[in-house]
């Protein structure tokens, strides 16, 4: 199809994990497209599994109605399906066989007359994304993410809704911790990434943050503990990363999911500092995995007006013809960017970051 030809019909899709805001972008995407521009649309279920398996159902204005607030996704999704990367089955020795079945996903998408797909993910979908641009699917990306790392853009919707369930969870704990005299964990997700960690750490008021970006050393958080309990205080509260390592050490791994594209699964680390700090400074330790409550539930406000934005935008690309691009918010301003220059990168937490001096300055150490 010709860049100039008109769009009339368009698929929507939400890959990845789940994530807080993304029926209100699919909500905004449709009602954007039907009432602005009377397009069709589209919605891929279980995300590029419904490309592959043509699994493709119209979506109308009354479909969409009344799910602004609803978490989870409405269309359903998948983080095991990448069609320049998906698992046809297993050989004798149990080993996942890989194919391209991007061709299959392509005929699909043609079959139902989709001039353009709006998908909706992390960096694993724009990766995916990235590579049916290249056989000549025209694709708008819309960031969506609860850990914040995607690049060229400065939020992702579903961020700021994790980001208010773990400092309200770290605020309950605090209760428990200074009620008993215990040095408490709390591990929260984000991957390779500590935006979660780094934010909920500092609004809930942490001792101690742990986030991969700096590796940490055990002995001076032990240190730290005993210290605030040699001066009397009550507790220690722990923020930490699933994705925090000591130095020189490795991320805990939680299992490895082999039909996955990106088969690794980290998880563990509060157990594993928890037995560490217990032995090491006889205090009485206790961890707490946040865990997949982080993702769930509904969007907060600021998330739902986010997606809402970001969902309008894609449709204005789409009818601008700005096509192969992903909307983004750069310094309080919606833009666009490649969305060959988000697939396979990681917006990490900058070590001068402004939030890591903060809470530095307020008395949280990051264990280096």
């Amino acid at each position: 199809m010709l860049d100039s030809e008109k769009v009339k019909c368009i698929g929507v899709l939400t890959g990845g994990g789940d994530c807080p805001g993304l029926n209100a972008v699919i909500r905004a995407v449709t009602k954007s497209a039907i009432s602005q521009h009377e397009l069709e649309v589209f919605g891929v279920e279980d995300g590029f599994l419904g490309l592959i398996d043509n699994r493709i159902r119209p979506l109308t204005f009354d479909d969409v109605s009344n799910i602004l607030d609803r978490g989870g996704t409405i269309l359903g999704t998948s983080n095991k399906a990448n069609p320049a990367h998906y698992c046809i089955g297993n050989d004798p020795a149990g080993r996942p066989i890989f194919a391209d079945v991007t061709d299959r996903a392509v005929r699909n998408a043609r079959e139902h007359d989709l001039d353009a797909l709006v998908c909706i993910g992390g960096d694993g979908t724009m990766s995916g994304a990235a590579h049916l641009v290249k056989r000549d699917l025209r694709i708008i990306g819309i960031p969506k993410t609860i850990d914040n790392d995607l690049m060229h853009t400065d939020v992702t919707f579903g961020f700021d809704t994790a980001v208010f369930v773990a400092t309200e969870a770290v605020d309950r704990i605090r209760t428990t911790a200074s009620s008993h005299h215990r040095v408490m964990i709390v591990e929260m997700m984000g991957r390779n990434a500590g935006w979660i960690t780094l934010h909920a750490g500092a609004a809930g008021g942490a001792d101690i943050l742990l986030i991969p970006e700096i590796e940490y050393d055990l002995h001076k958080v032990c240190a730290r503990c005993v210290d605030r309990s040699r001066r009397g205080k009550a507790y220690t509260l722990v923020a930490v990363s699933e994705g925090a390592r000591p130095i020189g050490g490795e991320m805990v791994v939680d299992r490895v999911v082999q039909e996955s594209p990106d088969p690794i699964r980290l998880g563990g680390i509060s157990e594993v500092l928890c037995e560490q700090i217990a032995k090491r400074t006889k205090l009485e330790c206790r961890a707490t995995i946040l865990g997949h409550v982080q993702r769930g539930g509904k969007p907060t406000a600021h998330d739902r007006v986010l997606a809402t934005q970001f969902g309008h935008r894609a449709v204005e690309l789409l009818m601008n013809g700005e096509f192969d691009r992903m909307v983004a918010m750069q310094d309080g301003r919606l833009t666009s960017v490649p969305i060959s220059d988000v697939a396979d990168r990681q917006r990490l937490v900058p070590l001068d970051h402004p939030l890591i001096a903060a809470c530095r300055a307020t008395g949280a150490i990051f264990g280096d």
